[in-house]
């Protein structure tokens, strides 16, 4: 039996005795200690729950110690030696502080528990209310956000923390922010990218690239033609996070860019059919890029869903381009009429008019936007029209959207 600590949220932290997987021999067990009046102290006004409890293993406590020793408080790392650590110990001393709670194990090492850091990391059950490292909730939109874009002026990012924290809130919140007055050169628009991370290489460029219809590269991309909402990369294993256009050239008519809110399409396709739903994110296809003589990149595995969801259910990437997609062979008859369906529901939900949001995206206005979320397209065109735009790394990306948000002291309760 492993003994445990106990945490209640208008809490109390008591150590207490329950069954465990691990061998009864290896574990520790002692006597209950009160904690609650410090804890409240501290916990007042984190969003508990009361009369809820979590318990705390004395190995994971012991394993756990943030003291500089045991984790270094700069690199935020892991100093202490895990496999060292007796399966069985507990500690000599308890004592509560109004900070936390305080350790005192065998070889006389100390160590301190933050109570707020413990709400954050309660696991037995879980007090915290939302994830610790979870991102802004997204808002879904549909044709109706023409009235109210999300926008930040190219002067307030560039020169402002405030600025640029308001284009990540708008990119987390919305997968979509538009930036005006953007200097009308590659430089100005590469230099804006910068503010939220380096840029993605990949076989079109080494940083920034520019899109005309000169078949610059074997795409359709890079002709007159028109595209269909889609998200870009679906053929590499980890598609970009963020894509970022702007227009720097136009002599015709035409060329008008789509995004679609591709997290709206599958909440509507969801409650429409949830079986096409389910198919959708059960059913891996294959993508490749291969236009370019030198060039054959397939994703690992072979295949991914549409609809991508993380362990808490919740979706994640929408993963879509009809264009790339390869040849089709690893499907039942029945599997492969199911995946038809689906498709062309979805496809039905995605050309709705109510969900196509189109832009002139006029020189000087730069979009950017959430590539695992948002689906972009454009119509056909006349004449010349040069694009310039880069990808950014997804992790990237969101480190930049969390670092603009937090303190120091924000980090080292959610680590």
């Amino acid at each position: 039996m492993q003994a445990l600590h106990r945490l209640t949220s208008l809490p109390r932290l008591v150590p207490r005795v329950v069954p465990s997987l691990i061998p009864r021999a290896a574990f520790s067990v002692s006597s209950v200690v009160n904690h609650k009046p410090n804890a409240r102290k501290q916990l007042q006004g984190t969003g508990a729950v009361p009369q809820r409890t979590s318990t705390f293993h004395h190995f994971w406590l012991r394993d756990h110690c943030h003291c500089d020793q045991c984790y270094h408080p700069i690199t935020r790392q892991r100093l202490v030696d895990t496999f060292t650590i007796p399966r069985d110990i507990q500690p000599v001393a308890t004592d509560s502080t109004e900070e936390g709670l305080r350790l005192t194990w065998p070889d006389g090492h100390q160590s301190l528990y933050l109570w707020d850091w413990l709400h954050t990391h309660s696991y037995s059950p879980v007090l915290r209310s939302s994830e610790p490292l979870q991102g802004k909730l997204p808002k879904l939109w549909d044709v109706s956000i023409a009235k109210n874009l999300p926008t930040v002026e190219f002067e307030q990012v560039m020169e402002t923390k405030e600025g640029l924290k308001e284009w990540l809130y708008q990119l987390e919140t919305f997968g979509i922010s538009f930036v005006e007055n953007v200097p009308i050169t590659i430089e100005a628009t590469e230099q804006l990218g910068r503010r939220i991370s380096f840029l993605r290489e990949s076989h079109y460029s080494k940083g920034m690239w520019c899109v005309a219809a000169d078949l610059s590269h074997a795409d359709t991309a890079y002709t007159t033609l028109p595209l269909d909402a889609h998200t870009d990369n679906t053929y590499f294993t980890e598609p970009s996070g963020l894509q970022m256009f702007h227009k720097l050239e136009v002599d015709g008519t035409g060329g008008d860019s789509l995004f679609v809110d591709g997290f709206n399409v599958a909440e509507e396709l969801k409650k429409l059919s949830p079986t096409a739903y389910r198919t959708l994110s059960n059913t891996r296809i294959p993508s490749h890029s291969a236009g370019d003589e030198d060039i054959l990149i397939v994703p690992t595995p072979r295949g991914y869903p549409i609809l991508n969801h993380g362990p808490d259910g919740q979706l994640f990437q929408v993963r879509y381009n009809n264009n790339d997609r390869s040849t089709v062979d690893h499907l039942s008859s029945s599997q492969l009429e199911e995946f038809y369906d689906a498709l062309f529901l979805w496809s039905k939900i995605l050309k709705d008019k109510k969900n196509e949001l189109w832009n002139t995206l006029d020189p000087g206005r730069a979009v950017i936007f959430d590539n695992w979320r948002v689906l972009h397209g454009r119509a056909a065109f006349t004449g010349q029209r040069k694009l310039c735009g880069a990808y950014f790394p997804w992790d990237d990306y969101k480190s930049r959207a969390r670092t603009v948000r937090m303190t120091p002291q924000d980090k080292d309760r959610l680590l």
